[in-house]
């Protein structure tokens, strides 16, 4: 299967590590320039030098900005003003016990969750529409459907972005234009790793920790191992080329079998 989308800008928020990273070199690979975006100009600077290294590719952007404000969005659409493949990565997650959510940190995990994607797709998607095509994915997560009891202000805010996909899914009908989800599964990244020793005995080496992690708290997986971050990646390749034309308006499982639903 060739996927080939040379001649088409993305721009990844959250992408200087993890997800949005890998996303940006699978992007790279199959021809795209990508604008690289984090809130330090420095991240930025280093990630890019790190993704020409892995991709032999000089074909990436710089885009530093705080897409959480006005501000910093702004700063990001004008580094990245022609995008044709949107993929709102950004997101944040931790552990805190449910009676312990303030109404502050529920306030953060919305702005950060969906109110910057919506944000973005409200900056780009009309032109998207003008031109009859574009690309919108927003990176979601199990926890959007199997709420987990130790963050449940992390998976209301995906569920959140469900809906905002479909939503604007639907606002962009018959344009040419696709909007989707991708739900990714537990996935293994940096902070991720932070997250399992929060939950299991520190002391553990890596590979017996995301053992006990998975039967413990994640026990539904059916990959029954954490996903790589380049898995989710390949998803996200697909939905941004001319082949996945007819998904749209959906939420795509990348999640290792851990939701536990036979539909999509």
């Amino acid at each position: 299967m060739l996927i080939d989308l040379t001649g088409k800008t993305a721009l990844v928020t959250g992408s200087t590590q993890g997800i949005g990273f890998a996303i940006a070199a699978g992007l790279a690979h199959s021809g795209a320039r990508v604008a690289v975006n984090g809130r330090r100009p420095q991240s930025v600077d280093d990630a890019i030098e790190k993704l020409r290294q892995e991709t032999d590719r000089d074909c990436f952007i710089a885009a530093p900005g705080d897409i959480t404000t006005d501000d910093g969005a702004q700063q990001v659409i004008e580094a990245a003003p022609d995008v044709a493949i949107l993929v709102n990565n950004l997101g944040i997650f931790g552990a805190t016990p449910a009676l312990e959510i303030s109404d502050a940190a529920w306030r953060r995990y919305f702005d950060v969750n969906v109110l910057s994607a919506v944000r973005m797709i409200r900056a780009y998607l009309p032109a998207m529409k003008e031109r009859s095509w574009g690309r919108v994915l927003n990176v979601a997560s199990d926890s959007a459907v199997a709420i987990p009891v130790e963050m449940i202000h992390y998976g209301v805010s995906k569920t959140a972005l469900l809906a905002v996909t479909r939503g604007f899914a639907k606002d962009a009908a018959g344009t040419g234009v696709t909007v989707n989800s991708i739900i990714a599964g537990p996935t293994h990244t940096g902070g991720v790793e932070d997250f399992v020793y929060e939950l299991v005995d520190p002391g553990l080496p890596w590979d017996e920790a995301q053992r006990e992690f998975m039967v413990k708290h994640r026990p539904q997986s059916l990959l029954q191992r954490l996903i790589e971050p380049e898995e989710i990646a390949n998803m996200a390749v697909y939905l941004s080329s001319d082949l996945a034309s007819a998904t749209t308006g959906g939420a795509v499982r990348a999640d290792g079998g851990y939701v536990d639903s036979i539909l999509p």
